[in-house]
């Protein structure tokens, strides 16, 4: 479904230009989802910027055998002087979906819970707003491979769990890598785990697994 081969990835800034991620290879099969670990700062978000088409990696390559989603809780990626409703038609169209472009306006608008500001510009939109926004616009499509970036970390206690929910009825149906600091929602929708450490990835088959070893290595560190 997904394959990244010996993956490399550095930014430039005054301090220099470090490696975030230094050959990371793994193999993503179908009907197994994944939850990403790490510490802060570890690569997780960037991964998952690479996964999703957002930014390219220096060396290596990531080759997608599947339809992927943008990750979800990142909050970007509109245009800041056009509204929600005017955002969410033209990536409707951009995605080919000009056909379903009305039902998916109506359901983008229910889910992301945002009221009138749903035809307000977004650049008068809240972090959270935002947030909600992108999450609705990416449940809206059928993607194999869902990647969420803290997403159901959004918004209050009854939108967090109308999050969980979504994502328990998408991967039913398609994969998902996941981006939380919360160990419950990671045990509740991942099976396998992947921990971020020095710029290496460390597969794991089970989730669990994966947690303990980044408990042990963090303690350790």
């Amino acid at each position: 479904m997904i394959e990244v081969r010996d993956v490399y990835k550095r930014y430039h800034n005054h301090a220099g230009s470090n490696w975030v991620l230094r050959g990371v290879d793994f193999r993503l099969p179908k009907g197994v989802s994944v939850g990403l670990v790490g510490r802060n700062g570890a690569g997780k978000s960037t991964l998952l910027r690479l996964i999703g088409g957002m930014d390219h990696p220096d060396r290596g390559r990531i080759i997608r055998h599947c339809r992927v989603s943008w990750p979800i809780g990142l909050g970007g990626g509109f245009q800041s002087a056009m509204t929600g409703r005017q955002n969410v038609k033209f990536v409707a169209r951009v995605h080919g979906d000009g056909a379903r472009i009305a039902e998916i306006i109506a359901f983008v608008q229910d889910f992301a819970e945002i009221g009138k500001a749903f035809d307000e510009p977004v650049k008068t939109y809240s972090s959270g707003m935002r947030s909600r926004l992108l999450f609705g616009l990416s449940l809206a499509f059928d993607f194999d491979l869902y990647l969420s970036d803290e997403a159901t970390s959004v918004g209050d206690l009854a939108f967090k769990e109308k999050a969980k929910k979504a994502f328990r009825e998408r991967i039913d149906k398609a994969n998902l890598i996941m981006v939380s600091h919360s160990e419950g929602i990671l045990k509740d929708l991942c099976q396998a785990g992947l921990w971020l450490r020095e710029g290496k990835a460390i597969w794991f088959d089970s989730i669990q697994d994966a947690l303990n070893a980044y408990r042990k290595g963090t303690k350790a560190a």
